[in-house]
């Protein structure tokens, strides 16, 4: 496969995987589809892990891939040396995707343990009694209902996301080097000869 079929590849594959992560970001907002009061959301939420590290930063290099891929001047070395640059950014989002989407594993979702206040009930737990790990505890979170599990599965969709958009832009950026140093698809020209 030459770099810059390659590019293309993974510019479409970043596509629906940055849609599928804002999408998981913004259901973190409405837990168990119930509107809540902006305090009463896990913290974790508001970094923007979904939206911004694994949706927005990978739009712009998937952009990129897509252009960077086709033909142009000078085998489109320039295009393929942008996206080198934007898949590093694309790569840094799609690592804070999967550092905040693991603090917010590790940490446990904001609840109502049946007081009337909202607080983080697994916040100081040890790694012998983790939460996670312990599903016969998750009801000791009250409200919103099945927030335990709702934050679990979309911070872990989220920590995926991040993690494989972070090696598709790592892959993008050996393969740019290489379209920018080589050329993208060479064609073999045909010579004519009488």
């Amino acid at each position: 496969m030459c770099t810059g079929k390659c590019s293309r590849f993974i510019g479409v594959l970043l596509f629906p995987l940055g849609i599928c992560a804002i999408i998981a970001n913004l259901l973190l907002y409405f837990p168990n589809a119930q509107i809540l009061q902006v305090e009463q959301i896990t913290d974790f939420v508001w970094f923007f892990n979904g939206i911004i590290g694994a949706g927005l930063l990978a739009f712009l290099p998937a952009f990129m891939m897509l252009g960077a891929g086709g033909e142009g001047c000078c085998a489109n070395r320039c295009g393929m040396l942008l996206s080198v640059v934007l898949s590093a950014l694309g790569a840094a989002g799609g690592v804070y995707c999967v550092i905040i989407s693991a603090m917010g594993l590790i940490h446990g979702p904001l609840c109502d343990t049946g007081s009337g206040n909202y607080e983080y009930p697994f916040r100081n737990s040890t790694e012998e009694e983790n939460y996670l790990f312990n599903p016969e505890i998750w009801n000791t979170c009250r409200e919103p209902e099945n927030i335990v599990l709702w934050n679990v599965v979309l911070f872990s969709i989220l920590l995926g996301i991040g993690a494989i958009q972070a090696v598709l832009c790592l892959i993008q950026v050996i393969n740019g080097l290489f379209g920018f140093l080589c050329g993208t698809c060479m064609r073999k020209r045909k010579t004519g000869v009488a």
